[in-house]
């Protein structure tokens, strides 16, 4: 193993081709090691895309985003373009890896291959019946509209991406976006940009040529009769097989009317075009969200009341125990005990990103017991440490949310505050929402965020 004094960036190039090649079995990419190189320098994505001859949108869209996305996997932690440096050196400082003598120069020989972008591995896919059988039976309808919600890392993105694959293989044309991929500042000030942002970014995700201005008067048409002309004149009219469109993360919207209040509109009128209109029956429609749906909008124009609800629940004993299969974990041993499972849930109940957090700790930890890792799990020295400690930079930069929560976590029963702050609390997936009141989603949320938010009452 190689021991460097000092953390530079060939030791984090070095890291993360270690933990990419033992997660997928590859070498990193040299449009990955830009990217690297690039957010080491503190570079914008624009910047990494000049310097190397690529365009902008698919080093921002495309490599960055699957990169940071296969790292949080490789990592167990959530890695991103602001803290992938710090993840890193913590992987280099704990030896949690063999790390071989890899120069720079020798990694960028490794071939351009795509990045997955699931969440799991497909092998790690629990089933939560009827739930796909159900979204997958009804895209395959003539103007279908599908809405999937569940708080943060419940599975959400896992399910509906296992349903388009399946859609895929029957033919459709099926397309996932997930409205993180938008730059705030940029696309969400304007309807105008917004809807050229969404335009363009489907087209690319279909492998279609940009012909955007073939198509495009804002002065004249206005942006969304030029939206729907594009999809109605050249998206959907590119083949007879349906398109399904997946939106993901759709309530990063509902803070800007100036965007929601027309786009959800323009879904809504297509899917009304869908129930009569042959070539927009063509078009399924897919909504992921994470939050009920507490903005304004006309009953009449609103997607969220039509189509198919489906909510995620969290994962029953029997789901948890497939789980633990999956990782190949044995329920009977002394690593875990028969009762160990049961013990999981009162800590973190049937929560999938939390469960699978610890099952994958005990699986590369066989000599630590379940016991230890529960005792540890609300301190700065457990498993989820860093997931936890995210949540918090978050809440303790809206104060009134982290005073919210505080109350939430102290108080020994349910207790009611202000409706924006339970929508946006359940949306982290912090709370669970009992008709007006609200409560603790876990005992390791009510311990880890009483604790830390009573020190800065």
């Amino acid at each position: 193993m190689l021991i460097a004094m000092e953390f530079t960036i060939d030791e984090a190039i070095k890291v993360a081709n270690q933990v990419v090649f033992d997660k997928i079995g590859r070498n990193l990419t040299d449009v990955e090691i830009w990217v690297l190189e690039g957010s080491w320098e503190r570079l914008d994505y624009d910047r990494i895309a000049a310097r190397n001859q690529y365009a902008a949108s698919y080093i921002s869209q495309d490599v960055a985003p699957k990169l940071w996305r296969l790292l949080s996997e490789a990592l167990g932690e959530r890695v991103k373009k602001s803290n992938f440096r710090e993840a890193l050196k913590r992987a280099w400082d704990q030896r949690r890896i063999p790390i071989t003598p890899v120069s720079p120069r020798a990694l960028k020989l490794a071939p351009l291959e795509p990045v997955p972008s699931t969440p799991l591995s497909p092998s790690l896919y629990v089933e939560r019946p009827p739930l796909e059988s159900l979204c997958y039976d009804a895209l395959l309808h003539p103007g279908a509209l599908v809405r999937v919600k569940a708080p943060s890392l419940m599975g959400k993105t896992s399910l509906v991406e296992r349903v388009l694959a399946q859609l895929s293989e029957q033919g459709y044309r099926t397309v996932g976006l997930s409205f993180e991929l938008a730059e705030r500042r940029t696309h969400f000030d304007a309807l105008d940009r917004f809807l050229r942002w969404f335009c363009l970014n489907l087209t690319r995700e279909l492998g279609l040529p940009i012909q955007l201005e073939d198509y495009w008067d804002s002065a004249g048409m206005g942006s969304k009769v030029s939206c729907t002309t594009y999809f109605e004149e050249y998206l959907l009219a590119q083949s007879d097989s349906p398109l399904v469109l997946c939106l993901d993360d759709v309530d990063l919207l509902f803070p800007y009317p100036v965007i929601y209040e027309d786009f959800f509109g323009l879904l809504r009128s297509w899917y009304e075009k869908g129930r009569s209109r042959k070539i927009w029956k063509r078009l399924r429609l897919a909504i992921v969200h994470s939050t009920d749906v507490y903005i304004r909008l006309n009953i009449n124009q609103s997607p969220f009341n039509v189509g198919l609800p489906i909510e995620l629940t969290e994962f029953t004993p029997e789901q948890v125990e497939e789980f633990a299969n999956l990782h190949d974990l044995e329920l009977d041993a002394a690593q875990i005990g028969v009762e160990g499972l049961a013990l999981l849930m009162e800590h973190v109940g049937g929560h999938p990103y939390l469960i699978e957090q610890a099952l994958s700790h005990l699986k590369g930890h066989p000599h630590e017991t379940l016991g230890h890792v529960l005792d540890n799990s609300p301190t700065e020295a457990g498993i989820y440490a860093n997931h936890l400690r995210e949540y918090l930079i978050g809440l303790q930069q809206v104060p009134e949310l982290a005073n919210a929560c505080q109350r939430v976590m102290a108080a020994t029963t349910p207790v009611k505050i202000d409706p924006v702050h339970a929508y946006q609390l359940q949306s982290m997936g912090l709370v669970r929402l009992l008709g007006n009141e609200v409560e603790p989603r876990c005992y390791l949320y009510r311990t880890y965020f009483r604790d830390r938010l009573g020190e800065f009452a």
